[in-house]
């Protein structure tokens, strides 16, 4: 029976099969001279012809060289028989390499033989055929087995001299910037924009050298017949040693087109995937300077198809559609151009630090109406760099900070540079009262010591994250005010003593994509005494200050998200039939979608109010209205996400749609920032006072 995935041998590609079955015969055990011998071309692959070499007692595949003028440097399959020998020998999912000749006089080519893997192939990255729940299953495989390869230790495979270690990512766009231009048929002049941009634009830390696949797609995976497992990897030409995080990037990439895999194609987000593999790594799972590794597998795609298209010129290409490869430069350069450029373009639209007054111009009101829109997107606040913790920690160094503070911390987090995280909440005590903290600062001498354990630090878990804002209890300060105890100091996450001990997760998972929380433990750990902020004691009035537009802020955004949760509650009660009837022709689903719109609009108006009393009345004046939108948009979001998820029915709680991640998010609003019971409190405290007020003018 032929596989289905492979055609008769194009003519470009054709040898002798005569001279291969009796160079075969022997050195193979499965192959003799007078048995039947098949050679059919896979239709996939694009660099080295692939073939399917059939015999009465076994299969193998064989790749060669393509024949013809070849790139420099391109086509090694030398190169891939050592590494494939190399996994094979660790245990990793390879096909067994049985032999590599390179004696031309054969069939006209350097190859190797391996061994033939029976499984699944998807060239289609939907994955048709297999159900939502295996689709996400063999994703989960495929990451995971990525993260096994990246963790090889090199040190024990016979793969000394294979890469150049560390400037991967530099060696990467020279060398694709060299292909393409050797096999360029014309002027694309935004390929040369995008190779400038990388270039300007290197990791700050490319020295982590792991073995990498350079190729690592779905249709280069072999899957189980019947389970969700990756039994092979396929297509080891483009592999070397470096940076790990390009082939991460380059498995991902496709989530990031504009017609990009999304939620509703059942597979996991980029968001979970690189969860997965930082779990199986045991690293942080924020990625700094992601959208440079994925602008740079869009630059070496746009290379690939390039050569693809130059081959086709020189009539040696390895599949019948090479031809359509030279239409997809240009448009896959402009979307590596768009994803580079991202962070650029809104500092270049002005729409950058806006949440800040004195940067941006806005008020709190204007930027009220951002915070929403950013809300209906879970990555939009790192776009314009508004994203907590580090806005509430850039308006506590712009309002209190020194100007030494401000020129080693404020400027750095203003442009991007680095990112922050803020260590207030503790394990050992009920942090709802946040006098209860036991985590100590002790003068001594020109120096501050801080003892003591933190949780839920928001941020800490971003490779940019360079420094932390703790709130401690002042030893040497001896007053009853038990508001006027404790301190806020800078501590750069480099000082000895600072352990980040482990991220946190949210109703299980883990919740990356704004740098993680963690547990940090600060063991005596000095800093100098230059870094305390406004002054020993005054810990609550800074955080008064610096809370007041925080909340603000989580509140609108709050409103976007719940804007969102309704948007694909409205699309699932108008496609989904139940009882003969669409979902929203019931009237208890159209009751629903009613309750929701009247619950958004009136958190949106009642924030709005807040912001309005925030800019004229300032922090302390606007306690009520801060306190009344904390409450209103957490439960708010709460209950419109819960709606739409009982809309969706089992597929709501899934990870193949978004409301999950959603409503973890969204639950978190009732405790983050003071749980809504001590806002109660404060509101009912506030509110009598405001009343007793009244009556005493009546009076």
């Amino acid at each position: 029976m032929e596989d289905q995935t492979t055609t008769p041998v194009r003519e470009q590609h054709r040898f002798n099969t005569v001279n291969l079955q009796r160079y075969l015969a022997g050195k193979t055990r499965g192959v003799s001279n007078n048995d039947r011998f098949t050679v059919r071309q896979y239709s996939a692959g694009q660099s080295n012809p692939t073939f399917l070499i059939q015999t009465p007692s076994d299969n193998y595949v064989l790749r060669k060289k393509p024949p013809g003028m070849l790139l420099p440097g391109a086509h090694k399959v030398d190169r891939e028989y050592r590494v494939q020998n190399a996994l094979f020998s660790a245990g990793f999912p390879v096909p067994q390499p049985l032999l590599h000749c390179t004696d031309a006089e054969v069939i006209g080519t350097e190859f190797y033989l391996m061994e033939h893997v029976q499984g699944r192939i998807f060239q289609d990255l939907r994955l048709p055929g297999v159900s939502a729940a295996e689709r996400a299953a063999l994703y989960v495989s495929a990451v995971e087995v990525l993260a096994r390869l990246h963790s090889l230790d090199l040190t024990t495979m016979d793969l000394e001299g294979y890469g150049r270690g560390p400037g991967y990512c530099k060696r990467q766009v020279s060398t694709w910037t060299k292909q393409y231009r050797a096999a360029a048929h014309k002027e694309i002049s935004v390929m040369d924009k995008l190779s400038d941009w990388l270039l300007s634009n290197l990791p700050t830390n490319d020295n982590e050298v792991a073995l990498v696949h350079g190729d690592f797609r779905v249709d280069n995976l072999i899957f189980h017949p019947t389970e969700a497992r990756v039994v092979a990897v396929l297509d080891w030409e483009l592999s070397t040693t470096g940076q790990p995080m390009a082939d991460l990037a380059y498995f991902l990439m496709p989530n990031y087109f504009p017609s990009s895999l999304s939620w509703i194609l059942c597979i996991p987000s980029p968001e979970d995937l690189i969860s997965i593999y930082c779990r199986c790594r045991e690293i942080p799972s924020s990625l700094h300077q992601l959208n440079f590794y994925l602008a740079l597998s869009v630059f070496k795609m746009a290379g690939i198809a390039q050569g693809i298209y130059a081959r086709h010129l020189l009539g040696n290409a390895s599949a019948p559609n090479a031809a359509q490869f030279g239409q997809s430069v240009e448009p896959l350069a402009q979307v590596g151009l768009e994803i580079a450029e991202k962070y650029v373009k809104a500092r270049e639209a002005g729409l950058w630090n806006l949440f800040l007054p004195a940067v941006s111009g806005l008020s709190q009101l204007d930027y009220a109406h951002i915070a929403e829109e950013t809300g209906r997107c879970l990555y939009a606040p790192d776009i314009f760099n508004c994203q907590a913790p580090d806005t509430g920690n850039m308006e506590v160094l712009h309002m209190f900070g020194t100007e030494e503070q401000k020129r080693e911390w404020l400027q750095p987090l203003l442009s991007g540079q680095i990112r922050s995280c803020f260590c207030m909440t503790e394990p050992d005590v009920a942090s709802s009262d946040a006098t209860n903290m036991e985590c100590t600062l002790q003068r001594d001498q020109d120096h501050y010591v801080i003892h003591g354990r933190k949780w839920w630090s928001s941020g800490a878990g971003n490779p940019k994250c360079k420094v932390a804002i703790v709130m401690c209890k002042s030893k040497s300060i001896n007053t009853r005010n038990r508001h006027g105890q404790h301190s806020m100091i800078l501590v750069p996450l480099d000082t000895p003593g600072v352990n980040v001990i482990r991220p946190l997760t949210v109703f299980g998972q883990d919740d990356a994509i704004h740098g993680g929380h963690f547990e940090i433990h600060f063991d005596n750990v000095r800093v100098p005494a230059s870094n305390i902020l406004l002054g020993e004691g005054r810990g609550f009035e800074i955080a008064q200050g610096r809370l007041g537009p925080g909340r603000l802020h989580h509140c609108m955004r709050a409103v976007g998200s719940a804007e969102w949760a309704l948007e694909l509650l409205c699309q699932r009660a108008a496609h989904r039939q139940t009882f003969g009837k669409k979902l929203y022709q019931h009237e208890v689903v159209a009751h629903w979608i009613a309750e929701c719109r009247l619950a958004i609009d009136q958190t949106r108006l009642l924030t709005l109010h807040a912001a309005h009393a925030l800019d004229t009345l300032g922090s302390r004046s606007a306690r009520k209205q801060i306190a009344m939108i904390k409450v209103v948009a957490g439960r708010m979001v709460c209950k419109v996400v819960d709606t739409a998820i009982q809309v969706y029915g089992g597929a709501g709680v899934s990870g193949d749609f978004p409301l999950a991640q959603m409503y973890a998010y969204a639950r978190t609003l009732r405790i983050a920032d003071g749980p809504d019971e001590v806002h109660m409190s404060s509101i009912a405290h506030l509110e009598l006072r405001d009343q007793m007020r009244k009556a005493q003018a009546k009076l």
